[in-house]
């Protein structure tokens, strides 16, 4: 072969071999450009591109196509051998780029032109006006040359095969491209004399060998720096795109990222959008101004976040941004996106920033007196919403070294909520959060990670951490502690996943988390997994990760106002203490627990939860003895929010026609089960009054779970469940008996394995006595924090099942029933098998009409809501999503049924009335 840029004139006598049928590749060697025997595909490729004449990246693509058929034209077999040595241009014949007789025919199989095929090609095409001389020739355009193909593969018959039609496409088209003629923005032909010296003389038109004769092929060292260049150039543009994508559109990324695995989880959670609020209010509920914003961020003890508190707020968000900072994590209005409510650094503030945030006296009367201004005050420097609060005074349980202050969520962060409509907040305490932890956990875990791996991010975060001035030595060190906190949060969740993989439920099925979303949580499988897996991990006690648990079981944040004076607060009825019911809470929202056998054996059972403090929030909430009112009995405390028709306008108003036609129909459907109004004699007169101490509580109706046949799971987490514990710990379940003197035996069957709920009864309990007497608390106190006439025993009752407690502030809960799986009061009195299956939850408005959520047909979520659905995509149920039971559904004559607690209304009118009766409790 000669090299192109030495190229002596045509030479006729070059041979090319007859099993070179490519007319084109016979041309190549013809006119000495390329050897006729074996070719390199590297010299093959730019000797082809370069005939093309495209430059930038369509040459780069003619290249790459050039090559891949290069590449299999001589056979799958001899791919390796053309890979290392080149194409073997004289011994195509009978390889794949050879239509044996499905072709053009013009060149025979000896070699020769045969005239008469040549005649034939012209046939398919028309006479075309040679731009260089202006004479007119035959040729074929585009069309025409398809036409002809076809009717190559028609003549041929059952000889043709499948792929032929592919492999045409790199012939006859792309020589038209090649040595076509036309002007610039006209139709392109082939001109059949040019196909004609082609063939018989294997000779190129004069410009084709300019082409190729201008661009002198290069080495193979100048070919793999090109490469490379592109390589990186590729990887760079590859980088930057994904750095855009991630930064500008993340939600949209992730919809199209597979749901499990590392890349979806490198993503922020999606956050529903923040409508403006055009105007707040919290309701009067019996509290001052002072306790109100006291019980939002008072500490419980609680370090709910994996770093101190100066390190939170120095986090940023999660978020990539190309030409701007992210925002922090503690900003109030990122937090919002989780489903918080904003809340004022103090309340000793002005007037105009107290209304902002709802903090202003709605109803211009008298404030109650304070509660808390005898406590230790709570302070909210920092603006962070409801329910976080700042741990001060932190002492390692186990070593006794003061540490930083932390952050935790405190009470209020479940059980404070808000409902929007039209612009307007309205919030209220003691109701159900519509916050979502889960993503809220992820972002936190995010933001460490980001801060770690991020460019710059680490250096911003020491700086607000150490100051601008600290030495390297501070800022490794500092760096050092993340990243081992960053590590534990990888393991952790790590040994989560492969441990659920390899459990099944109470019923044998595969356990797997349920999504919690927005207003709801697996609370008791929270709290078990935190006490006996996760804190013996933190204390350095291994190999209790068997202890966790899928979070299968989640339930909407219940109403607490009144709870106080019920025997049980749990949905399930379980708990009647409420010391244990408030101290196993703060574990579960992560107090500091000490589990370690590497101290002294005192350390044992020491902990952060604040017992002391505990008591003020349950004394707020419970406020005086209701039958030692003046005025005859009737709550104290934290009252249930009245519905706010008098903020909400028009549609808001109450029907008093509607209203006493729905007093006669919840007395007959409704109060045998959820009691008379609490403001009525019958109410206090009732027999679920029971004599406690010297006062009395409330043992509200428990119904069956084989009769209600709501969703079971909840009430069987602490029955089914089991756990282990460490021997050295001497956790005896039947201590309860001792301490108690319970009605029922209290005994484990093993040391060291138990039922969840003894397990869980026996160690709050032992944390809190731990707590009283380290605190050196006198007796008398101590009985009043244990208020003793209230046992920490199981329920005596012989089988699962569900409180149903009184309805007051009922219009205030939605979505109903324990599993937060309906949507309104309007679909909780349809009969259960036409409830929706699924529905949005978020940042959207509540309709009084329906009283809770609308649900629209097939709606589809909004970015950041979360979906409840009843069944998964396999059109199985979901564990803990069903919307069945409580059902109004019996017709007239027919008898008593499980699921079925009452009649089937007449009408939706009838409906409404009852609706309307519920929004005046």
């Amino acid at each position: 072969m000669h090299p192109p840029v030495s190229k002596p004139p045509f030479d006729p006598s070059i041979p090319v071999s007859p099993n070179n049928p490519c007319p084109f590749l016979r041309g190549l060697v013809g006119e000495g450009f390329v050897d006729g025997g074996t070719v390199p595909l590297n010299t093959l490729s730019q000797t082809i591109a370069n005939a093309t004449g495209e430059t930038g990246l369509k040459k780069i693509s003619a290249r790459i196509q050039v090559r891949g058929v290069a590449l299999i034209a001589n056979g799958i077999k001899h791919i390796l051998k053309s890979i290392w040595s080149g194409a073997q241009l004289d011994a195509l014949r009978g390889g794949p780029l050879d239509k044996r007789g499905a072709g053009s025919r013009i060149l025979g199989v000896d070699g020769k032109v045969d005239e008469d095929e040549i005649a034939r090609f012209a046939s398919f095409g028309r006479s075309y006006t040679d731009p260089n001389t202006g004479s007119s020739e035959p040729g074929l355009n585009a069309a025409e040359i398809k036409t002809f193909m076809r009717d190559n593969l028609k003549r041929a018959g059952s000889a043709a095969r499948w792929y032929y039609p592919l492999l045409m496409k790199f012939e006859w088209p792309i020589l038209l491209k090649i040595i076509g003629k036309g002007k610039e923005g006209e139709e392109r032909y082939l001109s059949v004399a040019d196909v004609r010296t082609l063939f018989e003389e294997r000779k190129f038109p004069e410009r084709i060998n300019q082409r190729i004769l201008s661009q002198p092929l290069l080495s193979s060292c100048q070919l793999r720096f090109r490469w490379a260049a592109a390589l990186s150039a590729l990887v760079i543009g590859l980088g930057l795109v994904a750095l855009v994508a991630v930064a500008e559109f993340p939600n949209q990324l992730r919809a199209v990222l597979p749901q499990k695995g590392v890349l979806v989880n490198l993503l922020p959670p999606p956050l529903p959008a923040v409508p403006e609020t055009k105007a707040a209010y919290w309701l009067e509920q019996n509290w001052s101004l002072k306790d109100r914003h006291w019980f939002h961020h008072a500490s419980q003890g609680t370090a709910t976040f994996p770093v101190p508190y100066e390190w939170f707020v120095a986090l940023e968000q999660p978020q990539l941004h190309l030409f701007s900072k992210p925002g922090m994590m503690k900003d109030s209005a990122y937090l919002e996106r989780f489903g918080f409510i904003p809340s004022p650094r103090s309340i000793q503030t002005d007037t105009a920033t107290l209304r902002r945030f709802g903090y202003a006296n709605v109803y211009e009367t008298a404030q109650v007196p304070d509660w808390s201004t005898r406590w230790t005050p709570a302070e909210n420097v920092d603006g962070l919403p409801v329910g976080f609060a700042r741990m001060t005074g932190v002492v390692d349980p186990a070593t006794g070294r003061r540490e930083q202050d932390m952050i935790g969520l405190t009470c209020a962060a479940c059980h404070t909520g808000q409902i929007h409509y039209q612009g307007v907040d309205v919030r209220f305490d003691g109701g159900a959060a519509m916050t979502d932890l889960k993503k809220l956990e992820l972002a936190t875990g995010l933001s460490i990670a980001y801060t770690l791996y991020v460019p710059f991010r680490f250096q911003r975060f020491a700086d607000r951490v150490l100051g601008p001035e600290a030495s390297q030595t501070d800022r490794a060190a500092l760096k050092q502690k993340l990243s081992a906190i960053g590590s534990f949060l990888i393991d952790w969740a790590k040994n989560y996943e492969k441990t659920i993989e390899g459990k099944t439920t109470w019923d044998g099925k595969q356990q797997q988390d349920t999504e919690e979303g927005f207003g709801r949580l697996d609370a008791l499988n929270r709290i078990g997994n935190q006490v006996f897996s996760q804190d013996l991990a933190m204390s350095g006690v291994k190999g209790f990760e068997k202890n966790l648990h899928a979070q299968d079981a989640p339930v909407s944040y219940p109403a607490i106002w009144t709870v106080p004076w019920f025997k049980f607060a749990q949905y399930d009825a379980s708990i009647e203490q409420p010391l244990i019911r408030n101290a196993g809470e703060a574990l579960g929202v992560t107090a500091l627990l000490n589990l370690s056998d590497a101290y002294p054996e005192d350390r044992l059972w020491r902990s952060s939860v604040n017992i002391r403090t505990l008591g003020w929030i349950e004394d707020m909430l419970r406020g005086p003895d209701p039958f030692k009112a003046a005025d005859g009995p009737k709550f104290g405390g934290l009252l249930a929010p009245k519905w706010p028709s008098q903020i909400l306008g028009d549609a808001w108003r109450l029907k008093p026609d509607r209203v006493e036609r729905g007093r006669a129909i919840y007395a007959e459907m409704c109060s045998g089960c959820h009691l008379p109004a609490v403001d009525t004699p019958a109410f206090w007169s009732s027999k679920h009054w029971e004599p406690n101490g010297d006062s009395k509580v409330l043992n509200a109706v428990t119904i069956p779970l084989d009769e209600i046949k709501t969703d079971p799971e909840q009430s069987l987490v602490l029955s089914k469940r089991t756990v282990d514990v460490p021997g050295f710990l001497k956790v005896n379940t039947a201590d309860l008996q001792k301490w108690w003197q319970c009605e029922i035996p209290t005994a484990s069957t093993s040391p060291n394995e138990m039922v969840y709920a003894l397990g869980l009864m026996t160690v709050v309990d032992l944390v809190a006595r731990k707590w009283m007497d380290d605190e050196k608390v006198p007796e008398a106190e101590r009985a009043q924090m244990w208020n003793l006439a209230r046992k920490n025993c199981l329920n005596p009752a012989p089988d699962p099942r569900y409180r149903a407690r009184p309805l007051n502030g009922i219009w205030a809960t939605a979505p109903y029933l324990h599993n937060g799986s309906v949507p309104s009061l309007y679909w909780l009195l349809k009969p259960a098998s036409e409830r929706p299956q699924k529905f949005c939850m978020g940042r959207r408005d509540y309709d009084p009409d329906t009283v809770g959520f609308a649900v629209a047909a097939n709606e589809r979520c909004k970015t950041g809501e979360t979906e409840f659905s009843a069944t998964a995509s396999d059109g199985k149920p979901i564990q803990g999503n069903s919307v069945l039971g409580h059902s109004f559904e019996r017709k007239e004559g027919e008898p008593k049924r499980p699921g079925v607690i009452g009649r089937m209304f007449k009408d939706d009118a009838e409906r409404y009335d009852l609706i309307e009766y519920l929004k005046t409790l």
